[in-house]
């Protein structure tokens, strides 16, 4: 009977360590084929910006082809979909925004949960996004425009991409936070609204600073205040609006996602490879080249980022009342 017992055991032994080398192995061979990249914008935004960055650095490091897809629709909804149903074997992957942590509370009937349905795997950066008016109009300074709005309401117009789009987000929160009553003007697209803002068909307008940043060096916009904590690198004497609104955060973060289930090795694999790519001068130069920030979060960090991300909007979304339908 000891003799039974003591095969067993040694069997057994020898199943998990035959295990945990399969995974190791894994691991180490991961990816033996191209790999893709799926995001969820329109070629040219920031989403596929760091898509194609990480991806070329993933491919030189990693010696298989990171491909960039894109699949827009929905607000990035169509992408994070399919790659939900997609295979968790790290063949597949999504470039994750914070679009998908206020798109949960957005739309009704997703047909996925973001939080249940992929695991964080990497982030990449943070974008500021940046309060701007058109120069005709009178405020200088965020308090300037608080009092301004208070004394002249719904007269003042605000513009944003579109119902949904991180300028609307931002503009919600702020309204939220100080109460002012500003016209909401959303277009189809962040580009159209950018130009009526330069144009001064419109007065108000919480854009990237990717977009607007060259409009500001030129004057034909006028900064009061970036939407991130503290002030942006890019823009070291506009101060940060949490300076006046205390708590105020706003900003879009950028990362890589994958279907539930992928194997761990993976992930710490993909995720230890990304930051080396990040610390690549020529990434790190064309990110402050845009005005956004490097941000280099492990897995569980940059799930918790994701948690915190989607109840924050979601308060947001539900005090403002707003849907996509």
């Amino acid at each position: 009977m000891e003799l039974h017992r003591r095969n067993f055991l040694q069997l057994t032994a020898g199943t998990v360590t035959l295990t945990t080398v399969s995974r190791i192995a894994r691991g180490q061979s991961y990816p033996m084929r191209p790999v893709r990249i799926v995001s969820g914008f329109p070629p040219g935004g920031v989403s596929d910006l760091y898509a194609r960055l990480i991806g070329q650095g993933l491919s030189e490091r990693l010696g298989q082809q990171f491909v960039v897809e894109n699949r827009a629709g929905a607000g990035g909804n169509l992408a994070a979909e399919s790659v939900a149903r997609a295979a968790p074997d790290g063949y597949t992957l999504l470039v994750a925004t914070s679009a998908d942590a206020w798109n949960a509370t957005l739309y009704d009937n997703l047909k996925y949960d973001f939080i249940r349905d992929f695991v964080p795997v990497a982030t990449i950066s943070r974008s500021p996004g940046v309060l701007v008016v058109h120069p005709s109009v009178p405020p200088k300074t965020v308090p300037e425009l608080i009092a301004y709005a208070k004394a002249n309401p719904g007269t003042i117009t605000v513009a944003s991409a579109g119902i949904g789009s991180a300028p609307h987000m931002y503009w919600e929160l702020f309204r939220t936070l100080t109460g002012v009553d500003m016209l909401h003007v959303p277009y189809r697209g962040g580009g159209p609204a950018l130009t009526d803002m330069v144009g001064g068909q419109v007065q108000v307008h919480f854009g990237t600073l990717a977009s607007t940043i060259e409009h500001i060096r030129a004057g034909k916009l006028r900064p009061l205040a970036v939407t991130t904590a503290a002030r942006a690198p890019a823009l070291p004497e506009v101060p940060a609006l949490a300076e006046f609104l205390p708590g105020f955060e706003a900003s879009i973060y950028v990362g890589v996602a994958a279907p539930r289930s992928i194997p761990t090795e993976i992930v710490d694999k993909l995720n230890r490879e990304i930051k080396l790519a990040l610390a690549d001068t020529k990434i790190l130069t064309r990110i402050a080249e845009v005005g956004d920030i490097p941000l280099s979060l492990t897995p569980s960090e940059f799930a918790k980022l994701v948690t915190n991300e989607t109840e924050k909007w979601a308060n947001v979304i539900r005090a403002s009342g707003i849907k996509v339908e």
